[in-house]
């Protein structure tokens, strides 16, 4: 990632901070779901999340929610999302604000 995406890649990580699942009141990237962001030169967007459990009843609503918030970015040309299960999703990669939040600590 060039040095001109930089401010583009915090803008994304701070949008992808206000995406929650609705049955758990921390968002998706301190719950540690977003495993990859990559950023192309011309600006189109690939996130690669997981969920909680593949048969997440929300994952529709988190996925379309994520493109919706990243889209809406200045600079952003597209957004692609791709939901993957390996690694399968642990507590112990939500970061330690989460951990708390949810009584993990």
């Amino acid at each position: 990632m060039t040095n001109e995406l930089m401010p583009l890649e915090e803008e994304i990580l701070k949008a992808l901070k206000t995406v929650y699942d609705p049955e758990i009141p921390v968002n998706v990237y301190d719950l540690g779901l977003i495993y990859g962001v990559d950023i192309s030169d011309d600006k189109q967007v690939k996130i690669q999340m997981t969920l909680t459990a593949p048969a997440c009843p929300a994952a529709d609503y988190i996925v379309e929610d994520v493109k919706m918030k990243l889209e809406a970015i200045d600079g952003v040309k597209s957004v692609a999302v791709e939901i993957v299960f390996e690694p399968e999703w642990h507590h112990d990669m939500m970061s330690e604000e989460a951990k708390l939040e949810l009584g993990f600590l």
